[in-house]
């Protein structure tokens, strides 16, 4: 683990803190429908119909595990780098009954088996902290088995460049589309150092790693808000703050 990720690892497992001192909500809501998005549930409707076997790269508060479970998957295995996240998510699981198993690894380079998943999922809030797209694709490519999916559910890459401004979507002039890399300055990952990916990268790593694109759509409305009560003209329905992609293993 290089420098830059290590100082990354040191800002989550701070942040995942978050995660312990509001166990009792998050386990509450564990013991809901968890965090699936409708939209998610939809497109992985066929796949988890089938009780897939799943792995989750940077599975973070595992509330999208419950959440996998509830609807139909097999099995959860998260993987994230933070032992703090892990560890929670771990407990609320057993708290919860589902089964869900946690293992603490830097994604790439899960230590996963080979053709081991029928579905990796992944998002939310994951794909910036890759600093090598093209290894992640492949590392999600080499768990899944032939015939089974990749499911992202992600940030727009054009999300940093959008102001919360209430009166008009701005540009911010510290930001670039096409910038390799910008210092995350907001909760939860302030300090840490993102990665810039445009959907092209994003999607082309996914083709070029064996994949086989099913699906792609972009949204308006954001995966996650600074507070629930925030609004943002940039939200309003005329820019992209999320994306869908769905993409199968070849048999």
């Amino acid at each position: 683990m290089d420098k830059v990720v290590a100082g990354n690892r040191a800002v989550w497992e701070q942040a995942s803190m978050k995660h312990v001192r509001e166990y009792d909500e998050l386990l509450e809501q564990a013991r809901g429908e968890g965090r699936l998005f409708a939209r998610e549930r939809e497109l992985l409707a066929p796949v988890l119909a089938e009780a897939p076997v799943v792995v989750h790269f940077q599975s973070g508060h595992g509330l999208d595990d419950v959440a996998l479970v509830k609807a139909g998957a097999k099995s959860v295995v998260g993987v994230d780098y933070s032992s703090v996240a892990a560890g929670a998510a771990q407990r609320r699981a057993g708290d919860v009954g589902v089964s869900c198993q946690y293992v603490v690894a830097e994604v790439p380079g899960v230590p996963i088996r080979d053709a081991s998943a029928d579905l990796v999922y992944t998002g939310k809030g994951a794909l910036i902290w890759m600093r090598d797209i093209d290894a992640w694709a492949r590392d999600a490519a080499r768990v899944v088995r032939p015939g089974g999916h990749l499911f992202v559910y992600e940030g727009h890459p054009a999300v940093p460049l959008w102001t919360w401004d209430e009166d008009e979507p701005r540009i911010r002039p510290d930001r670039s589309y096409f910038a390799e890399s910008h210092v995350n300055d907001t909760f939860p990952g302030n300090g840490a150092q993102e990665w810039q990916w445009t959907l092209g990268q994003i999607v082309t790593a996914v083709t070029r790693a064996g994949l086989r694109l099913q699906i792609l759509e972009e949204y308006a409305e954001p995966f996650w808000r600074p507070q629930d009560d925030t609004t943002a003209a940039a939200w309003s329905g005329r820019l992209p703050n999320s994306y869908a992609l769905l993409a199968q293993k070849p048999l």
